[in-house]
């Protein structure tokens, strides 16, 4: 009954349920609005951090799409275009932006969004290199690789290494990288993984850790043991072994946890996600509660913001 109470009454439910944690609560002062895939805002006092955020949701061909939307469909051989005049109407400032890896639906998005904001961006080789060829300057860019542990003096960011989802039915596999700053502009398929992050983000009185794939490195996130963890959801996480029981046993059973990159990310933000939600993010649920029953599950809406609250050292 819970699970669907969660899903049922969206940002109300997610206030109630953090709302209870015995012991741990006191002010909610963390801001977020899930994005999308695994796109978030985090507001915390006047720092405004970004994650993955692919905010245009593309038409793209060769997943599921909807007859209802009218809009163009793209092939992976075009050429990725935002929506400018969306993203305007949701960000308009950043102050950093972290990129778990290169793949469209995480990154392509962020080049119009650094240039507009200014925004410090984290990421891989590969990620730099490919916002370089979209002319965002150096002084903007962190290059990482993973076992990174930088301080920005009201937050700081562990960069754990990790590996993308089976896809597939495993037989995803993709070594490309970006050396050197590629062609400008880039096709939809030129957005090249280019290895994979997660990120570990200390605010204040709390401590997040992100997810940008459905998988993960084990041995990477021993003694990481965040009060809220961003999980990844999709189906392909039914292709790791005991994904949900490992991945939060090894994070200390996280009091906390949202769902991630369940949606279907070709359709615009106000179109129907439950089947997304039926045959994703109900499963996963049940997961958590098999192996996690004292753990708490948001599940975010698309633009609607939650607060998160402060927990006590």
């Amino acid at each position: 009954m819970k699970w669907k109470l969660c899903i049922r009454y969206g940002v109300a439910a997610a206030a109630f349920w953090v709302g209870i944690l015995a012991g741990k609560v006191a002010a909610q002062e963390l801001e977020m609005t899930y994005l999308g895939t695994a796109g978030w805002k985090m507001n915390s006092g006047s720092l405004t951090i970004l994650v993955d955020p692919y905010i245009s949701r593309l038409k793209l061909k060769g997943g599921p799409l909807s007859p209802e939307d009218t809009r163009k469909v793209y092939e992976r051989t075009d050429v990725f275009v935002s929506d400018t005049t969306l993203i305007d109407s949701l960000i308009d400032k950043a102050d950093f932006i972290l990129v778990h890896h290169s793949h469209f639906d995480h990154l392509s998005d962020v080049p119009y969004i650094a240039r507009k904001t200014g925004a410090k961006v984290i990421g891989t080789e590969t990620t730099c290199n490919i916002l370089r060829a979209y002319g965002i300057p150096n002084d903007q860019l962190y290059t990482v690789k993973g076992g990174e542990d930088y301080t920005f003096g009201t937050f700081s960011v562990r960069v754990i290494p990790s590996i993308h989802s089976a896809l597939n039915g495993k037989h995803y596999f993709n070594s490309d990288t970006y050396t050197d700053v590629p062609d400008y502009p880039l096709q939809i398929a030129d957005f090249v993984e280019g290895g994979s992050l997660m990120f570990l983000i200390r605010f204040p009185q709390q401590e997040v850790l992100t997810m940008g794939s459905m998988n993960y490195v084990e041995r990477e996130l021993e003694g990481v043991h965040p009060d809220v963890l961003l999980a990844g959801v999709n189906l392909s996480r039914l292709e790791i072994y005991k994904y949900t029981e490992r991945l939060l046993k090894t994070t200390g059973y996280p009091s906390i946890v949202v769902p991630v990159h369940w949606d279907n990310y070709r359709v615009p933000y106000h179109f129907s996600q439950e089947e997304a939600i039926r045959t994703k993010v109900l499963p996963f649920l049940e997961e958590v509660r098999a192996v996690a029953p004292q753990t708490r599950v948001i599940v975010p809406r698309h633009l609607e913001l939650f607060n998160i609250p402060t927990f006590d050292e």
